[in-house]
């Protein structure tokens, strides 16, 4: 058993890093054939009469994780500046304003196609209006420096505030009065949390010496972000935060007093802590969606509900997000309007929904369908960036892609 388990999980990081470079190469999103990979896994075990039932506890745990690691992997690379903070207060714009219509959009298509009541339409909705980071970064990562930025900001800020309306939601059980008060009283507390938090890492971070530095801070990380969602919190604030400002020492040692705290080899350590990020990332991400495609049923997806959902959730996501995009006059239109991906975050804030036991109604191929749909789109991304067409007259103008497009595995 224990030798089976090691090749087993050796093998699959093994698949995961063939397949992303083979989606590279071919422009393929990884996300896409790790979970296409895991669905047909469990079409061939499933036929030699082999069931994994362990598979079903470990999918929203691994899932967890991977959500941090992304989170924080995205935020060790934006620089926060005076000269960013137009970009940061667009993309807080666009992440907002998404949110909104696809919520209002999903919760009326389940109100009035599936005849749930208005509180279990917009519980089941709300994974639906959530921006995945876990698809969209390594999406961006092809884009100019602006436009990159711009969805990582864009699909981190989506992904807690996701979180955050959420939990609020469920808190309150139906009821607005409580769900502002716990949205409000959540979202300051979470992000005062996170300053503490933020500080604390990087004093540590620059005083831990030996072999052993980094494991503690992630685990440290981890355990302030099972607590938050444990007080109905947005942790990914506190994971965010933490990032930007060990990313950025000028926001700490702007005051004299703090700048003894950075020691000399700070931006060495940086880099070794951000190459272990990227090797953690690549690790849970990968073991996720191939999990998670082995966990899915097929048959879920083949329902004629399930498919209408699907179809006319998508084709809102992507009209809303270009009026979205030509409003707020956001540069990379072309590239950026495919970039609006659901993914592991909407799964997980999914199946938390479903353990309320309000949603056994859900088609939840619908759910699998969109998450693959939408992150098969962040293709054509990819394919624009490499091949701009010119902008028409009056529209955005399409930013011009970086001369190397090349990024490591996350």
């Amino acid at each position: 058993m224990t030798n089976t388990a090691i090749l087993a999980a050796s093998g699959l990081l093994l698949l995961a890093y063939a397949l992303e470079h083979l989606g590279r190469h071919f422009r393929l999103p990884s996300v896409v054939l790790l979970i296409v990979v895991g669905l047909i896994a469990r079409q061939v075990l499933d036929a030699f009469g082999l069931h994994y039932h362990w598979v079903d506890p470990i999918v929203p745990v691994i899932g967890t994780l991977g959500l941090i690691l992304i989170v924080l992997e995205g935020a060790l690379d934006l620089s926060v500046t005076r000269e960013r903070a137009g970009l940061i207060v667009t993309a807080a714009a666009a992440s907002l304003a998404g949110f909104l219509a696809s919520l209002g959009a999903f919760a009326a298509m389940f109100r009035f196609l599936l005849s749930f009541g208005l509180d279990v339409a917009i519980l089941a909705a709300i994974p639906f209006a959530v921006i995945s980071s876990a698809v969209a970064i390594p999406a961006a990562a092809g884009l100019a420096d602006k436009p990159r930025e711009f969805i990582v900001y864009e699909s981190s800020l989506s992904d807690i505030l996701g979180v955050l309306v959420f939990y609020a939601w469920v808190s309150g059980e139906g009821s607005f009065g409580e769900f502002t008060s716990d949205l409000l009283g959540g979202g300051a507390f979470s992000l005062i949390a996170a300053l503490a938090a933020g500080l604390a890492l990087f004093y540590f971070i620059n005083q831990i010496v030996g072999h052993v530095r980094f494991l503690p801070l992630l685990a440290g990380l981890v355990f302030l972000y099972a607590i938050g969602k444990a007080l109905h919190m947005s942790p990914l604030i506190v994971v965010l935060v933490c990032g930007l400002i060990i990313n950025n020492p000028q926001l700490v040692t702007w005051h004299e007093k703090l700048r003894g705290i950075k020691n000399d080899s700070y931006e060495q350590t940086l880099h070794e802590f951000k190459g272990l990020v990227a090797e953690l990332t690549f690790a849970m991400k990968s073991f996720f969606f191939l999990l998670l495609g082995y966990w899915t049923d097929v048959r879920t997806m083949l329902s004629v509900r399930a498919w209408l959902v699907a179809i006319a959730g998508i084709a809102f996501i992507l009209a809303s997000r270009w009026v979205i995009l030509v409003v707020l006059r956001q540069r990379g239109l072309r590239q950026l309007i495919w970039i609006a991906p659901r993914g592991l975050i909407t799964v997980l804030l999914f199946l938390s929904a479903r353990d309320t036991g309000k949603l056994d109604d859900f088609p939840f191929g619908a759910v699998m369908l969109v998450v693959l749909a939408t992150a098969a789109l962040t293709a054509l991304a990819h394919r624009a960036a490499a091949h701009p067409v010119p902008a028409a007259s009056g529209a955005p103008e399409a930013a011009p892609p970086p001369a190397e497009t090349s990024t490591t595995p996350t």
